[in-house]
């Protein structure tokens, strides 16, 4: 078989996966380097919106007061925001409509707001954790296009916030999100990646994306655009698509970046800066169920009491049948030690 003709194939094989993948039940057709396996240790209740895709990202607030409390933020990308706590209990909503991801810094809550989809715009929140509650501090402009992906940068508080916006075509916004009186976003520098992107995350002064069915792309910004790289190619080893999902996360005085390989239901891990590609891990059927077709994940570090001693990781479950999907907890600790971190 030729170069072109086994690139055809594995072509063919990755649009068969997407479909299968819609179905929901079945098996992927194409299946990585084999994953160690893990099992959840919590769940949250199930979104509102049942019976669809619905269940998106979500985000951890950790309490400045008491940083052994957490609450997680997740969007309903149908319908609105929830405010869960580490049980799972879900303890407030918010009603917004179409907002896709979400990040947080401090008591800020942003998402990416696609109820308009010709004009992007972010929505801001002020969450206050003691209630809890959120309340819609209002929207920021972005620029033309599909709002899509989103992620922010972790600086000081009190600081200026940096946005990320991935609008759904791979243009990627990168700004300044003001937020006295009504919210406005200020682009600072832009990146166009080919096709479609979605997950994002920072680490320090570089953004990682995942272009769905391309790769994980490190952006440095270069004036009014950015130094654009692929540091892991969708391979059907480490990454099948789609690519969804990115979080780093300290470990041992390491970061490392976890990515969805949403095409066989696993998770890949690379080591930082360097991007070295550690292992894989995938969510084994267990009291709270295997994750499958993940789109958002995040993950803290930190002490969250007996049941998350070591930290956390959050993974969108596409399939929680018969209820709504919803979104799993696992001790990061555990997965570390799988993978022999």
């Amino acid at each position: 078989m030729t170069a072109t003709s086994k690139g055809k194939l594995l072509t063919s094989l990755a649009f068969a996966s997407l479909l299968t993948g819609c179905a929901g039940q079945a098996a992927p057709v194409i299946t990585g380097l084999p994953p160690v396996q893990v099992t959840a240790t919590g769940e949250t209740a199930p979104v509102g919106t049942g019976r669809a895709d619905a269940a998106d990202d979500p985000a951890i607030w950790v309490d400045p007061a008491n940083p052994g409390r957490a609450l997680i933020i997740a969007t309903d990308k149908k319908a609105g925001l929830h405010v869960y706590d580490l049980a799972g209990k879900d303890l407030a909503f918010l009603k917004s409509g179409l907002v896709n991801n979400v990040d947080v810094v401090g008591d800020i809550i942003v998402a990416s707001d696609r109820n308009d989809g010709l004009n992007a715009h972010l929505a801001v929140y002020r969450l206050d954790g003691a209630t809890p509650a959120l309340t819609a501090l209002g929207r920021a402009a972005a620029g033309s296009g599909e709002a899509y992906g989103l992620c922010l940068k972790k600086g000081a508080p009190g600081a200026p916030i940096t946005a990320a916006l991935i609008v759904k075509d791979g243009t990627v916004r990168v700004g300044t999100l003001a937020i006295d009186g009504a919210p406005t976003f200020t682009v600072q520098w832009e990146h166009k990646i080919a096709t479609q992107s979605e997950g994002c995350v920072f680490d320090g002064d570089t953004l990682y994306v995942g272009e769905e069915v391309g790769g994980l792309w490190e952006l440095k910004q270069d004036g009014k655009g950015a130094a654009g790289r692929l540091v892991a190619p969708i391979d059907n080893e480490r990454l099948v698509a789609d690519l969804e999902g990115l979080a780093t996360i300290d470990h041992k005085g390491q970061r490392y970046l976890i990515a969805s390989s949403q095409g066989d239901n696993a998770y890949a891990v690379f080591r930082l800066p360097s991007v070295e590609y550690v292992g894989r891990f995938a969510v084994a059927a267990g009291q709270f169920g295997a994750t499958s077709e993940t789109d958002g994940i995040e993950a803290i570090a930190g002490n969250f009491g007996p049941a998350y001693p070591g930290g956390i990781f959050l993974a969108q479950d596409g399939d929680n049948a018969p209820e709504a999907q919803n979104f799993k907890l696992l001790r990061w600790d555990m997965i570390a030690a799988a993978l022999g971190l």
